[in-house]
């Protein structure tokens, strides 16, 4: 009968620790510089949406803000796996209104100097009102900024720009359901 030998635990490890040194070292992410020499935001565009909407029984409109943009890369290979982040908040505040986290490229890839399909964000939070109007006569809507975070191969989030929200609204209030009109039931054939 063989007897085993007893490694001490010490050595163990570091052969374990020496191991995954190799293997941290080998998996460098990149830095600011080159996230901004490769990935470049363009083709931006800002403005508010409706997040909830009721008529009835009491009347209640949400917008938030949203960016759509498109990634451009600026590299020779493929661009796999970014994540965005965009950080909505009033201009010159430290406090955030809201955020939204993105998976912008996944399945297929950003090609050389190509760019992916538009892509569109919408803050969490926003602001309230009763209806359409009441946000269209609301006196000095403030101003708010959209900040684009990218992440990549395991990097930091890195800022790639900030872009002021227009007061452009992109929602149109439906027709109420048959309020002052009449309808015309059809008379029948002879």
């Amino acid at each position: 009968m063989k007897k085993r030998q007893k490694w001490p635990l010490a050595i163990v490890f570091s052969i374990i620790l020496s191991s995954s040194a190799l293997f941290v070292t080998g998996c460098k992410a990149p830095s600011d510089a080159e996230i901004k020499s490769v990935i470049e935001i363009t083709d931006v565009e800002t403005k508010w949406v409706m997040k909830e909407y009721r008529q009835w029984p009491n009347p209640k409109l949400i917008l938030v803000p949203a960016v759509t943009y498109k990634i451009k890369n600026k590299s020779l290979e493929p661009l796999h796996h970014v994540n965005i982040n965009a950080i909505f908040k009033e201009k010159g505040a430290t406090v955030n209104l809201g955020d939204s986290f993105y998976a912008a490229v996944r399945g297929t890839p950003v090609p050389p100097g190509g760019l992916s399909p538009a892509l569109t964000q919408k803050s969490n939070f926003g602001a309230e009102g009763k209806n359409l109007d009441h946000f269209k006569l609301t006196i000095g809507w403030k101003s708010y900024v959209v900040r684009l975070f990218a992440q990549w191969k395991g990097s930091k989030p890195v800022v790639l720009g900030e872009w002021p929200v227009s007061n452009t609204i992109d929602f149109k209030e439906p027709e109420p359901v048959h309020m002052g009109k009449e309808t015309k039931v059809p008379e029948p054939k002879k």
